[in-house]
């Protein structure tokens, strides 16, 4: 028999049968994991599984390439804690499905799964959420090889007004240096630079660019569409932006 007892993050469960749940979870150590809770689709354990929650797990099977079996005990409530405010319920539910569908099975990424129990943690109270799962994201993109540059201008080599990135090679570039390629530059969002918090404008953007490599490289590469929940939190981001650009439009005129 084969066990192991971690802390884990509950990235999504689905119905197995009729009383049974497919888990999927992520520990430090164990990576993204997948297993049977008995009983787990019943109401008695409806409220265990709850996407964002953090759980003792343990994980139990006869040879170390089955599906296994799931138990846990409640360590902290994510869903529960922002299930009146839909953005930071929408957050944390692409987080978990960004997770879910991006990471290898049983590799463990632990400066990955340390960022998301960070957001989880954090996301009752955090003044911004959007650019917290932006940031996330590029740790996750850079821990499966295919981080950002974002630090000097790819043509310049200056660190001057970084305002675009390439999208072919994820490195930033220089207002200077833009030229013609303006239009199929990615906007590069100041919080990710290190400056102020941002605005709508800023969150969409940031979503976007983010998106663009988790799609193309992260997702692409396991011939997956990025997950709904992510594709919905950027829609909601874009119609802040236009949302709040209306707004400043009228009041201006």
């Amino acid at each position: 028999m084969i066990e192991w007892t971690a802390p884990a993050v509950i990235l999504d469960a689905r119905m197995h049968g009729e009383t049974d749940a497919l888990i999927s979870i992520m520990t430090e150590e164990h990576g993204a994991h997948r297993g049977l809770a008995r009983g787990g689709g019943g109401r008695r354990q409806a409220a265990l599984w709850q996407q964002g929650n953090l759980v003792q797990a343990r994980w139990t099977a006869r040879l170390p390439d089955q599906l296994g079996t799931l138990t846990a005990e409640p360590v902290r409530a994510g869903a529960a804690a922002v299930m009146d405010d839909a953005l930071r319920l929408q957050v944390l539910a692409a987080a978990c499905a960004v997770a879910d569908g991006s990471l290898p099975e049983r590799e463990p990424h632990p400066i990955v799964f340390g960022g998301l129990v960070g957001l989880i943690d954090h996301l009752p109270d955090d003044p911004a959420p959007i650019e917290t799962l932006v940031r996330w994201e590029a740790a996750l993109l850079a821990e499966l090889g295919y981080g950002l540059d974002l630090t000097t201008c790819a043509v310049t080599g200056g660190t001057a007004a970084l305002h675009h990135v390439s999208p072919r090679t994820g490195r930033a570039v220089s207002d200077a240096a833009v030229g013609e390629w303006a239009a199929r530059l990615l906007p590069l969002p100041a919080f990710l630079n290190g400056q102020a918090q941002g605005g709508p404008a800023d969150w969409r953007d940031g979503l976007r660019l983010t998106g663009h490599f988790l799609e193309r490289d992260a997702f692409g590469h396991q011939h997956r569409p990025l997950p709904s929940a992510r594709t919905m939190l950027y829609d909601r981001a874009a119609a802040l932006a236009a949302s709040v650009a209306i707004t400043s439009l009228a009041e201006s005129t």
